[in-house]
């Protein structure tokens, strides 16, 4: 990844937006920028960047793999040292920055302080969108073992477990196991219990990883417990969860805003009488950070662009019965491309 090319995206927005500069905190936000993202406890370890610098300001404890690094002693004012290498005016924060350095920074800057401008991290380089890529051909192939761990008798606790060994097998690290079976699936973020799958069961499998390099996977597929129909209303819902994933896909181009694209799923899955239980945003972005702009949500006026990275997740949720979702990252570009092609037909 060119580091350097992100920094110098970076001090053009910083120019183009009237800002005196960027304040960012650790986590994917900094490793963004440097390759290093690990955290610093409660001292301030923060990335400063702007028109025509990027320094970065971190306690003596933790200087290994900075380069180039004001470094602070405890009882020195760290916050301090950051503020002084901006100019005057405004100045965007970072998202990981937590309440405490947010105040102090505030006690700091005579200027208004904002958000990390839009465009900053959410168009993606070719060399993401290709991690990104061998994210999600790694989460299908997990997925594609997910039918035959569903069986009668089984708890959800035991598909989750073989599930987080799968996950390891293709990436570096489990980020999360859902297995919602049955009343358990109307919890979007159910994680998994010991409930016993039963014969004709609806369940929600939503599983990520990361990879080696940091990029992540999300992917989710709603399956059914062989041995019994499933519910005939199910079956229904599925197929108007499945039009409103499909409307989505259709709508999601460059120029388009995400506000459309939630709509346009929305309007599909409303129309066939199912809307008061899709209960969240059709979508998120995804990168180094599993959930990052563009958010694909109601009222959003945010313009989609050519390498945005982002999910699309229609779902259904009907409280005591069962839940449904179908999530696929894809990617803006000539063509929408979908980095998650298992099937999403009931299986």
């Amino acid at each position: 990844m060119n580091e350097q090319h992100r920094m110098e995206r970076a001090q053009r927005l910083v120019t183009q937006q009237g800002l005196a500069g960027l304040i960012i905190g650790t986590g994917p936000e900094m490793a963004y920028f440097t390759g290093h993202g690990e955290g610093s406890h409660e001292r301030l370890t923060c990335l400063v960047i702007t028109a025509d610098s990027h320094r970065i300001v971190a306690p003596m404890t933790d200087l290994a793999g900075f380069d180039s690094a004001i470094g602070w002693r405890d009882g020195q004012d760290a916050h301090a040292l950051a503020v002084e290498i901006l100019p005057p005016g405004p100045v965007a924060l970072g998202s990981s920055l937590t309440t405490h350095h947010v105040l102090r920074f505030g006690e700091l800057i005579d200027a208004p302080l904002t958000h990390l401008p839009a465009g900053l991290f959410d168009v993606k380089e070719d060399a993401e969108i290709a991690e990104l890529r061998r994210a999600g051909q790694a989460i299908d192939r997990v997925h594609a073992q997910v039918p035959g761990l569903l069986l009668p008798g089984r708890t959800e606790a035991d598909v989750a477990a073989e599930l987080h060994h799968l996950i390891l097998a293709e990436h570096d690290v489990v980020d999360f196991v859902i297995v919602g079976s049955g009343p358990n699936g109307a919890n979007p973020h159910h994680s998994f219990s010991g409930r016993v799958l039963q014969p004709g069961d609806p369940v929600v499998v939503d599983l990520g990883g990361t990879l080696n390099s940091g990029y992540h996977s999300d992917c989710t597929r709603t399956y059914v417990v062989p041995g019994a129909q499933a519910p005939e209303d199910f079956c229904r819902a599925y197929e108007a969860v499945r039009a409103g994933y499909l409307a989505a896909l259709e709508k999601a181009r460059p120029g388009v805003t995400a506000g459309e694209v939630d709509g346009a799923a929305r309007a599909s899955i409303s129309d066939a009488g199912w809307g008061e239980y899709f209960t969240h945003r059709t979508g998120h972005g995804i990168g180094l950070s599993t959930h990052e702009e563009p958010f694909i949500i109601a009222g959003s006026e945010r313009v989609l662009e050519r390498g945005m990275a982002f999910s699309i997740e229609p779902g259904v949720y009907v409280p005591g019965r069962w839940g449904i979702r179908i999530e696929d990252i894809v990617v803006l570009g000539e063509e929408l491309e979908r980095l998650n092609v298992q099937p999403t037909v009931i299986r």
